[in-house]
């Protein structure tokens, strides 16, 4: 099973065994409490970046009320009744009387749970003018409702998307036919890898010629519709999503959507195979209740021109769907590439065009976005509306976005130069959440009631190596208040910053000191080459590296992997008042260890170079020094103007009150690990949450939660994987007092939206809707009770004997400690410019993703 190791003062995320994915890890507790099993057919891809499990640390996400059977019938949809927000009062209005009522009937069959108001996010109407061609707000397009949650197209999936979108979210549905031209919503043409129709039907195998290519499985124009939908489950498709709700929902047809009364954009791929076999997507449509259909749209021209007599024009759209640019369209016989240059010709037939989004922001072969085309302008110009495809915050596309989803929707609708007309995304909350939350703040200052301070770790540690002066530099710009320094020393006395004193994993110096090599158990069980058996000259022929800690793949910047300067503790005190910061962290560590066994003086050196920087006379920057050592907190008691910071290196589950009255004497706040506030277990979903903030609170002992990452497998799945709504449990949520995080920019976002403002309430006053915060164990407990795996541990108590450590031994034979050298001419220099992006990604995701978006 997956591991924290509690390291150095952060979560080192050390995944299991190399497996298959989340939705694996799912499937194999599933097994173990006696779930029936999932079919094997059903799951046939892989991840690309490594099949690592999710960190046991993972948390989850919060949710609507939905009423749930505990144990449904085989061979029957499980579907909650409805879904409904009576414990959020602000969604009651999204939801129609007459579910209410059915909800009350059936009192005795439903479980509450917090669903999904979690996410989305707030938003002041926007009066920014959008850049788009009828100058309102880009749309939601949700693929197949949910899909990046739930299985796709399945009646949560589409009822958890529209209530987790933006007021007019549209539901995309791929249409397939069954045998007697009945129509029902699926990605896929062939169905056995998104439903269970292979165990249902195991002679129903065909093969098929589909546009030029073969094609072999199972597919719905075989089978009549009564077949389908009374024998076929729906399954998730992709490994990396929870496979606990396959198998719960029903194939239903287009009608079960259409009674929902959401707008529908109806996407025919396969018009010509449907001919073929004597089928009619024209007339499906023609006969379906069409007074929710917003779109129609297909990559076939001649379908486009010949489906204006059987819509009305003035309620739905036409839209040219592009697939890959060399792809030959089978009307024209042109390639897509070759259509596009004539956009006029388009809007004979069309309304608008749907893309691929790197047709609008192309990415290289490195992962880095190259210059946007002019398509969108272009398109615009034509009178045609222009949508992009290929959303989905699983399947990250550039390393420009480190790792944060939202940054990738800004790019497409809020980039000064142009904005699509809408975004097509298996996570409608996040895409709702940039365009009503974020589009249009990111210049704005950050909101001040309640707000949590932003907490650097080794800086902007996610986009440059940790503890650069390019990763301070970028800290600061992206809109941290506290940036840190982990101080260590070298052999001659030398403060520098790094996030430890083994410096094996942040430089390169296996590669030049080899020899020095060594363990050092009371600092760490491994082998490590340590800061003080290196002179800083040494230290300085070092080059950084930037780290993931999260193994087995999702690198971080490579192109900026070794960057930057490894500064003093002088150098980035300097950086901080020329910068002029809110304040400062400084993390002392092994006190005892160097005083002893090193002949070195680490809490002097910081004393020192912090009155030599004249924090200690001044009261406008803050000072906060950070350790696991409760004496070295006392050595700075008699300094009023600092903060002490006890660092809790364990993770705790009860915070009782003699421990924390013990912490009141030495410390003003705590830094703890966000397992020791949200449990979860190891399939990725939170278990519950616990009352340490609540405990330290009462003592008006502040809280920080360590570490925040963008990375969505160290997110699970109850968030969403949306960093934001991770942020937002924490902060509005549980109300802790800071966030220490890798990528400041995220949660100075987050900060600067009005939907952040915890006085913010959805459906009142300028407010449409509003940031929820999670509520642990809740989208778990949508699943039946023999599909959830086992309850995580809680983990133990805080005591007393944690948090008292014996008394600093003195520095032996030692004539007085050197203090921290300064940076080459006294002061912070930066010897580095960049005008580089940051972001993420890598190439085995980016190319995962293109195979599994199934357009």
């Amino acid at each position: 099973m997956p591991s924290v190791d509690n390291v150095g003062g952060t979560d080192v995320f050390n995944p299991g065994p190399s497996i298959s994915g989340y939705a694996f890890a799912s499937f194999i507790c599933l097994q173990n409490i006696g779930c029936r099993p999932l079919s094997s057919t059903v799951k046939t891809r892989s991840l690309a970046f490594g099949e690592s499990l999710p960190n046991s640390e993972v948390c989850s996400m919060s949710m609507i009320t939905s009423g749930i059977k505990d144990s449904p019938p085989s061979k029957q949809a499980y579907t909650p009744p409805y879904l409904f927000a009576a414990i959020f009062p602000e969604y009651v209005s999204r939801v129609e009387s007459d579910l209410v009522e059915a909800i009350q009937e059936q009192e005795k069959m439903i479980r509450l749970l917090l669903f999904a108001s979690l996410l989305i996010g707030s938003t002041l109407a926007q009066n920014s003018t959008w850049q788009t061609l009828s100058g309102d707000r880009a749309r939601v397009i949700a693929r197949g409702g949910f899909s990046g949650l739930f299985p796709e197209s399945s009646d949560i999936a589409v009822k958890i998307a529209e209530s987790v979108g933006i007021k007019g979210t549209v539901i995309y549905c791929d249409l397939q036919l069954t045998k007697d031209q009945v129509g029902f919503c699926q990605t896929e043409l062939r169905l056995d890898n998104s439903t269970t129709i292979a165990l249902a039907f195991p002679k129903g195998q065909k093969s098929y010629v589909v546009n030029g290519k073969p094609m072999q499985g199972w597919f719905g124009l075989d089978f009549y519709a009564d077949e389908l939908f009374a024998n076929v489950t729906l399954t998730q498709n992709i490994l990396t999503r929870p496979s606990v709700f396959d198998e719960l929902y029903s194939l239903n047809p287009i009608d079960a959507i259409t009674e929902l009364r959401l707008p529908i954009w109806l996407n025919v791929q396969y018009d010509t195979f449907f001919n073929q076999h004597k089928l009619s997507a024209i007339e499906y449509i023609k006969q379906m209740n069409t007074k929710t259909l917003s779109y129609v749209s297909s990559p076939e021209i001649g379908f486009l021109k010949n489906v204006a007599s059987a819509v009305d024009p003035k309620t739905v759209k036409t839209v040219l769907k592009f697939l890959e640019a060399n792809t030959i369209e089978p009307t024209s016989k042109q390639t897509y590439s070759s259509i596009l240059k004539n956009l006029p010709m388009i809007k004979q037939y069309a309304r608008g065009i749907l893309v691929p989004k790197e047709y609008i922001w192309p990415v290289g072969t490195d992962l880095y976005l190259q210059q946007p085309t002019s398509l969108v302008p272009d398109a615009h110009k034509a009178g045609l509306e222009i949508y992009a495809y290929g959303f989905a915050n699983d399947m990250p596309a550039s390393y420009n976005y480190s790792y944060d989803p939202s940054a990738e929707y800004l790019q497409f609708i809020d980039n000064s130069q142009f904005s699509v007309d809408g975004v097509l995304t298996d996570f409608p909350n996040t895409a709702s959440e940039a365009i009503a939350c974020l589009a249009h703040y990111q210049a704005t200052p950050r909101q001040k009631t309640g707000q949590a301070l932003i907490i650097t770790h080794n800086g902007a540690s996610g986009d440059y190596a940790g503890c650069t002066d390019l990763a301070y530099e970028k800290a600061i710009n992206d809109g941290a208040d506290i940036i840190d320094c982990s101080v260590q020393l070298t052999k001659d006395g030398v403060a520098f910053c790094s996030n430890s004193a083994d410096l094996s994993k942040s430089t390169n110096v296996l590669a030049m000191f080899m020899s020095l090599s060594t363990t050092i158990p009371e600092i760490q069980t491994q082998n490590g080459i340590f800061s003080f058996d290196l002179t800083w000259s040494e230290i300085q022929t070092l080059k950084p590296q930037l780290v993931t800690p999260i193994q087995n793949g999702m690198p971080r910047n490579p192109a900026y992997k070794d960057k930057g300067k490894i500064i003093t503790l002088a150098e980035f005190l300097d950086l901080a008042k020329v910068k002029a910061v809110s304040g400062v962290l400084i993390h002392v560590q092994n006190a005892a260890y160097l005083a002893s066994k090193k002949n070195l003086d680490i809490t002097d050196a910081v004393r020192t170079a912090l009155s030599n920087a004249t924090f200690d006379k001044q009261s406008t920057q803050q000072v906060q020094i950070q350790s696991d050592d409760s004496s070295v907190l006392a050595t700075f008691k008699d300094i009023p103007v600092y903060k002490r910071v006890l660092f809790i290196e364990e993770v705790i589950g009860d915070a009782p009150k003699q421990p924390v009255e013990e912490i009141k004497k030495y410390a003003d706040a705590v830094t703890v690990f966000r397992s020791s506030l949200i449990t979860s277990n190891a399939a990725g979903f939170t278990s519950n949450s616990t009352k340490v903030v609540e405990q330290m609170h009462a003592a008006n002992i502040s809280v920080y939660v360590s570490t925040l990452y963008n990375e969505y497998i160290a997110l699970g799945f109850d968030y969403f994987t949306d960093p934001m709504i991770e942020i937002a449990t924490y902060v509005k949520g549980l109300h802790v007092d800071g966030v220490i995080t890798e990528y400041p920019l995220t949660a100075s976002r987050y900060m600067r939206s009005p939907c952040s403002d915890p006085n913010s309430k959805a459906g009142t006053g300028k407010f449409e809707v509003t940031f929820t915060a999670v509520e642990p164990g809740s989208l778990l407990g949508l699943a039946p009770t023999e599909a959830q795996p086992p309850t995580a541990a809680q983990a133990p108590a805080l005591e007393v004997s944690d948090i008292v450590d014996p008394p600093l031994p003195a520095v032996a034979n030692s004539s007085g400690t050197q203090t921290a050298a300064p940076a080459p001419g006294g002061h912070y220099s930066n010897g580095e410019t960049n005008t580089a992006s940051t972001g993420f990604t890598i190439l085995a995701i980016f190319a995962l993703g293109l195979l599994m978006r199934g357009y």
